[in-house]
């Protein structure tokens, strides 16, 4: 089994002020766990930059002028109190756009197995016209609408950990027959959305919130009863999975209880659905997660899985 390691050191550059939680050391920390040797055999490839007009598979094109428009040549302009552009950034995030879709294109060509593109900032708060919640683009959403265009996938699903809701994509794909988002995540807590009666017009919107507190026995319930069975019902031709790993039980953002292995797991599960109808293909594109130890534990419990260990 042969797992794609898709990163670009464009982003340390996406600068953030002091003590904002999405920071460059994020990188860092995933870097060095993955030094390790049991991921010698991980093939890293760069981060393609990608042109801004690809955001608009997921975005409004008026939405992704204005966001090129408005990165600053020096210092830092915040889009509001959490969403940080600084010079750096577009180039961050057109490698972090370019990744996932580079990802996608060599799972679905067959040149390996699965996928983890760990770039910053994260992106599933940014809606189709909105930038939050640290995200300035929604990347693992521009990658399940790359695999419908460019490889013809029929059925794309994504599933999302991340400890808060992904708002931005739920928003995208609220009334696309063809894509299924399912999603667990703390509620009450940023963003506010995500509660179990959200499905979407045409009921591919699949929330399955969790409470402050719950663990990793609770997660795993929850997404056996909740989010595998719809998977196997919807038999997707990809699986992207938004990889945040803000639900550790380290975490300073939130209040879920999960251990990295809880992630592994997870993993596991997507693995076998894809297996059945998708050959296998899944491409994970790095979220949240704030603790550097727990981000750290849990990127490389991800990936070691992913790797069919």
């Amino acid at each position: 089994m042969t797992t794609l390691y898709v990163s670009h050191p464009a982003s340390f550059d996406h600068e953030v002020p002091e003590g904002h939680p999405e920071r460059p050391a994020r990188m860092r920390a995933i870097e060095r766990a993955l030094e390790d040797e049991r991921f010698a055999a991980l093939v890293r490839v760069p981060a393609p930059r990608a042109e801004p007009s690809v955001a608009t598979l997921a975005h409004s094109a008026a939405y992704v002028e204005a966001l090129v428009a408005a990165v600053p040549e020096e210092g830092m302009v915040a889009i509001d109190s959490d969403t940080i552009l600084s010079p750096g950034s577009m180039e961050a995030a057109l490698r972090a756009i370019g990744g996932a879709v580079h990802a996608v294109d060599a799972v679905m060509r067959g040149e390996c197995s699965n996928a983890f593109v760990a770039m910053r900032p994260p992106g599933h708060h940014a809606e189709r016209t909105q930038a939050m919640g640290f995200c300035l683009f929604n990347h693992a959403a521009i990658a399940a609408r790359h695999a419908r265009a460019a490889h013809g996938a029929g059925r794309v699903a994504l599933v999302d950990w991340d400890v808060h809701h992904g708002n931005g994509s739920q928003d995208i794909f609220w009334d696309d027959a063809d894509i299924l988002y399912c999603s667990t995540h703390q509620m009450p807590l940023f963003p506010g959305s995500g509660a179990a009666s959200e499905r979407g017009e045409k009921d591919t919107i699949v929330n399955v919130p969790l409470r402050a507190n719950d663990d990793g026995e609770v997660f795993r319930e929850a997404f056996t009863v909740g989010i595998l069975p719809r998977l196997e019902a919807f038999r997707p031709d990809l699986i992207v999975v938004s990889a945040g790993f803000d639900a550790h039980r380290l975490d300073p953002l939130a209040n879920l209880r999960l251990e990295a292995e809880d992630f592994a797991w997870a993993t596991r599960r997507i693995m076998d659905v894809a297996e059945r109808s998708a050959g296998g293909r899944v491409v994970s594109v790095l979220e949240g997660g704030y603790s550097l130890e727990g981000l750290a534990k849990s990127a490389a419990a991800h990936v070691n899985a992913l790797m069919g260990r």
